[in-house]
């Protein structure tokens, strides 16, 4: 049931504009943002406070720093092993850092993900080829803690 309960607290997202640094359903949220909030609706509080950060963040020291909080927080997954509900950690160039992040919304020959991508806000995508061969790595939330 995990999967599908975050499929569908993600795609209740779905339409929430685009403002960086945000985290609320309806008013606006970044990709971050909405993982945060599937993560307050199906897991409960969050486990870190998420520190300010920018569009570019992480990008000039080339660290790896949100693969790194997701691996802090939630299971990692092999690429191959997809199912809905996982998340996925996006790198948008190759030898960039991983740093967009969108949740599986479905499998097989229509898959899909849901992420809030700036100019669009919250929306489900085709995970088409362009966005599959970008997937830096695939995570599962963790059981509920609450």
């Amino acid at each position: 049931m995990r999967g599908a309960d975050v499929v569908a607290e993600a795609r209740r997202w779905i339409g929430t504009p685009y403002v960086h640094q945000a985290s609320v359903r309806g008013a606006g949220t970044d990709c971050l943002g909405l993982l945060r909030g599937v993560w307050r609706a199906v897991c409960g509080a969050e486990p870190e406070a998420a520190p300010p950060y920018t569009p570019d963040w992480s990008e000039p020291a080339g660290d790896e720093v949100l693969m790194a909080a997701c691996r802090r927080w939630l299971v990692a997954k092999p690429l191959q092993d997809a199912a809905a509900g996982d998340v996925l950690l996006f790198r948008m160039r190759p030898e960039a850092v991983a740093k967009h992040l969108g949740i599986q919304a479905e499998v097989g020959p229509e898959a899909g993900f849901i992420h809030a991508f700036s100019g669009h806000g919250v929306i489900e995508s085709p995970l088409s080829e362009p966005w599959a061969r970008r997937i830096a790595a695939r995570f599962a939330f963790p059981e509920r803690t609450v």
